[in-house]
This record gives structure tokens, sequence and C-alpha cells, in this order.
């Protein structure tokens, strides 16, 4: 796929505000006193905590540690528990901390292998550090280029892993990751995917017309969608480390008032779930704070879109 029809195919769907405020009538919402709301995950019969516990929470945490933020979760009500290869060693800390609780949960992992043979060894050795027999989602990690999307579908692709994986029963359900409007459109286009993992923010979505796209597309589709960066703020300046929230790239919300912001924000679409940034203590933020997140008001609505215009996306449609 050459990248000029890579931006074409994706240009033709233009920012739907018809989305904001959204509908959620589609959505099935089941809550219980002093636990996080479930959702439902587009046709795949699952209900999933609408916040998500991001792996990363645990990298570089102690056992003890790990079992203590799994067990925070767990009684707070979440079920949807998210990981990756790329968080160091967040699978292996996750593993033992979640095996008590395995048969409850669901529990979504992913690969930034392109190629076929990659992608089987990082599901297994996933499995293993997870401690598991198989995924409930397994996904496609961080799908930006043209040439991500190529790869992954060509002969030899990750793909055919994929599909091999889920006939062996180790896959439930096919998902993918993406950091780009172009690339999440073309994966759209490509395969009926189960769900998608995709930014969904106040800032990126008014100041940097970067999600409305997807967002109508999946829902379109009636795909799960599960949401990243709610809690994001606003991009680091060039060279500066984060060295208060060491695991995020990015300036996070930190206050239960801008947290609550921005998760109400997101989950005021269609969107099953979000992920908190990775850590603890903005999980516990999040946590405290979820009884609170309604979908938004009319007022609310312009408050949010006039200080998300004001804002530094993190990503931007079209991509540069």
């Amino acid at each position: 796929m050459k990248r000029r029809d890579f931006i074409k195919t994706s240009a033709i769907v233009g920012p739907m505000a018809s989305l904001f405020p959204a509908d959620l009538t589609a959505i099935v919402r089941e809550s219980l006193p002093g636990k996080v709301e479930k959702r439902s995950l587009g046709l795949t019969g699952e209900m999933l905590s609408m916040i998500g516990f991001g792996g990363i929470i645990v990298k570089d945490a102690t056992p003890a540690e790990a079992s203590d933020a799994v067990k925070l979760a767990i009684d707070s009500g979440v079920n949807y528990f998210d990981v990756a290869p790329t968080y160091g060693d967040a699978e292996i800390k996750l593993g033992p901390a979640l095996e008590p609780y395995r048969k409850s949960v669901f529990l979504a992992c992913k690969t930034t292998e392109r190629g076929r043979d990659g992608a089987r060894k990082e599901l297994e050795q996933s499995l293993r550090n997870l401690r598991t027999d198989h995924f409930d989602l397994y996904q496609f990690h961080a799908v930006i280029t043209p040439e991500d999307v190529e790869s992954i579908f060509a002969p030899g692709g990750a793909m055919e892993t994929y599909q091999e994986a889920k006939k062996e029963g180790k896959i439930r359900f096919l998902g993918f990751s993406a950091h780009s409007v172009e690339a999440a459109m073309a994966m759209m286009d490509r395969y009926d995917f189960d769900t998608i993992l995709f930014p969904v923010n106040y800032v990126t979505w008014n100041a940097g017309n970067f999600g409305p796209q997807v967002l109508e597309k999946a829902h379109q589709k009636k795909m799960g969608i599960l949401a990243l960066k709610s809690m994001a703020k606003a991009p680091l300046p060039k060279g500066v480390e984060n060295k208060e929230y060491p695991k995020c790239w990015y300036e996070p919300l930190v206050t239960p008032e801008d947290i609550k912001m921005g998760l109400s924000f997101t989950l005021s679409h269609p969107v099953t779930a979000a992920l908190t940034p990775g850590d603890i203590r903005l999980f516990k933020t999040a946590l405290n704070v979820a009884s609170s997140v309604k979908p938004l008001k009319d007022a609310e609505i312009q408050a949010i879109k006039e200080k998300g215009i004001a804002g530094q996306p993190l990503f931007k449609y079209p991509r540069a």
C-alpha cells in the first residue's frame, strides 16, 4: 500500500461531530454499589469495567506491590486487564498477581511483532509470563504507518499467527491498537476486528481533529471500543522526562476534578472502557471518581470543548 493511497483512503471520512454528545443506547450498562460500572464490549457478549487496569502499573513493582494493586482493582469491580511485552517486566509481575483471579477477568495482551514467526514467539512467551492458556483479547500493538498495516496482512504476516492461535483456542477475540487515524481506518477496512484500542481524549479530539473519524467507523462496525489517553493533558516539552510520573511519556491529568473531566469526556462516547496511565496513584484516583463519571450535559460539553481547543494535542489528524 503506497502512502498516498493510505492517506487518501482514510481521509474520505471527516470528523463526525454528531457522535458527541454520544448516544449510549447501543451499550449495555450495569452498576453495582461500590463497584466500577460495567459496559458491553461490541458484539463479544462480554461486560467490562469502564475503568481498565493497564499492566504497566506493575512495571518494576515488587511482587507484593503487584498483588496489592491487582487486589485493589478486583475489589473495586475492575475485570479488564491489559498488558504487553513492551511494558518492561509488567507481564512477569502481573502473571502471579492475577493468577488467583484469572477465571473471573478479561485479559488482553498485544504484540508489536508484524511477522508470523515473531508474533507466534511473542504470543507463546506472553502466555507463559501471564500464567494462562489463552488471552481473551489479543491485539496488534501500536499500528501507526501504512507499512505496519501491509506487513500485518502480507503473506507470512502476523495475521496468520492470530488466526491460527484463535483456532487453537489461545485467543478468543482479535483487536488492534493504533496511534494514527490513517492506520486505524486502514485496519478496519482490511478485517472485521472485534475491538479497537485508540486514544479518545478531550484535547486530541477538539484541537487535533483526532478520533471522531475512528470512533464513527468503529461504532458503525459494532466493534468494541477501548480507550487510551483519556487522562492525558499535554505533551512534555522536547527532551524533558516526566520525573513525577516516569511511566508516562506525556503530562497526565492528576487532580480528581481533572481526571473526572477526562474520563467523563471519553466515557460519554460509545466507549466500553478507558485504560488509565501507568501509575498506581492515578489509577486509584480514577477508581475514586468513577462513581461520579456520568455522560456530560450540554453546558459541560461546551466547557470541555473550549478547554480542549485551547490545549496541545498528543496526536493530530492528518498525521504529519
